[in-house]
């Protein structure tokens, strides 16, 4: 049998957490109830990762490149809004995978907000390389307003994912294109 690569092993500890998560409050699942969960010790695990905030992480770095491989380079004849528009759909498509454990965890969050800022820079990463990936410049401060923005959008439409258990994810798709509009019809009149 093969060794599993570091990849492969925080993929599982990635995965086992999640796991975990839908089986019980996110504030109950420990460190060492993950590293048994993956078949890991703890101090293997120590090796891989710093804490459950270092995994939510991972997930979130894990779930950026699924959709960066889904959604393939840039189509010149697609307008900006329309290709962020299908990343950000993607990316709740991927994200309906693990719904039951990260509806748990993001239901935490509203009890433990400290959580929540600590997982805020990671999240403003990923909603960068969303920008890059729809071909929107995320450079300088224009590019901070816009990765801001993005970001206050897609926490918005997160909670709509969380509460839209429907397979299409028609409120979803809704909320998105309504709150990416307002978010053009602003960049455009501040000039963005």
């Amino acid at each position: 049998m093969a060794k599993k690569t570091e990849k492969d092993l925080k993929q599982a500890i990635v995965e086992k957490t999640l796991a975990l998560a839908e089986q019980q409050s996110w504030d109950s699942v420990g460190l060492p109830d993950i590293a048994q969960a993956a078949g890991l010790t703890l101090a293997e695990m120590y090796d891989l990762v710093e804490d459950k905030g270092d995994i939510l992480a991972l997930f979130g770095r894990m779930i950026d490149r699924r959709v960066l491989e889904a959604i393939g380079p840039s189509d010149a004849n697609v307008s900006e809004r329309d290709r962020l528009f299908d990343l950000l759909m993607e990316r709740f498509d991927v994200l309906n995978e693990y719904r039951p454990g990260l509806v748990s965890i993001l239901q935490s969050f509203r009890f433990d907000p400290k959580q929540a800022v600590i997982a805020a820079p990671h999240l403003c990463r990923s909603m960068s390389w969303m920008l890059e990936a729809a071909g929107i410049e995320t450079g300088g401060i224009t590019g901070a307003v816009k990765v801001a923005g993005l970001t206050g959008v897609y926490l918005k439409t997160l909670r709509v994912w969380r509460d839209d258990e429907s397979a299409d994810l028609a409120k979803v798709m809704a909320a998105l294109d309504k709150d990416l509009g307002r978010v053009e019809r602003a960049a455009n009149t501040l000039g963005f």
